[in-house]
């Protein structure tokens, strides 16, 4: 168990974080999956059953600090060698600027955008240097250079913001030898994705796993899809 590298994977409870747990503890990684609520998350209790020396579950509400600091307290200075970011809402499904409240914007801005960054800067210690992977589940959506049809305006501001929240985050790494990615995982069928996506989960992790693998040992950021094709900011 101690020499398998470990990966912290928040927003495990279903959907891309479940599968990315499931096939992270296949490849014989060590896995922290974590979720908002340990009772909600029945598939992921289920998975950890049956591989109890893999996969340990933790709470966490990246959007909540005192969560947070009640995790990095539990977490204490363990090294990881990948901190996967998988949290995150779609927001109100009518993406109406106009319609949505102040509170719901508030939410969707800080759960997509503005927790991740502040998360992985709270465990930048414990990322292994050298070979450390820093991965936010982002999507194309947020490509400000893609949107030509509009449509999905409140979810692609929040993935825009963490997008640029992510490259200032970068920028402000200096020397440091850490491999940050920024990935889109495709439409998938999700919870989030809806039954009509054209991607199965399996496949779209298994691509992702893949390019974090290989991104080990390496520096800088890159916005990329699951099939590790560039993706313009």
């Amino acid at each position: 168990m101690a020499d398998r590298p470990v990966v912290l994977v928040a927003g495990a409870s279903r959907g891309l974080g479940l599968e990315l747990a499931r096939q992270f503890a296949e490849r014989d990684w060590q896995v922290i999956a974590t979720v908002r609520n340990l009772d909600g998350a029945p598939d992921l209790a289920r998975l950890q059953t049956e591989r109890p020396d893999r996969i340990a579950i933790n709470r966490l509400d990246i959007a909540d600090q005192s969560s947070v600091a009640a995790f990095k307290a539990e977490i204490g200075d363990r090294r990881l060698d990948v901190l996967y970011i998988n949290a995150g809402i779609m927001g109100p499904r009518h993406h109406d600027p106009m319609r949505i409240s102040d509170d719901e914007f508030q939410s969707l801005m800080l759960t997509n955008a503005l927790a991740p960054v502040r998360f992985a800067t709270t465990f930048l210690g414990n990322l292994r240097e050298g070979t450390g992977v820093f991965v936010f589940m982002t999507s194309q959506l947020g490509s400000v250079a893609r949107n030509e049809g509009g449509d999905y305006d409140l979810y692609r501001a929040s993935k825009a913001a963490l997008n640029t929240l992510t490259r200032s985050f970068v920028a402000r790494l200096g020397a440091r030898k850490l491999a940050v990615l920024s990935f889109h995982p495709g439409w998938v069928k999700t919870d989030m994705g809806g039954a009509k996506a054209p991607l199965d989960a399996e496949t779209s992790v298994a691509g992702m796993i893949g390019i974090v693998e290989g991104a080990r040992g390496t520096s800088g950021h890159r916005f990329l899809d699951y099939q590790g094709n560039v993706i313009p900011w």
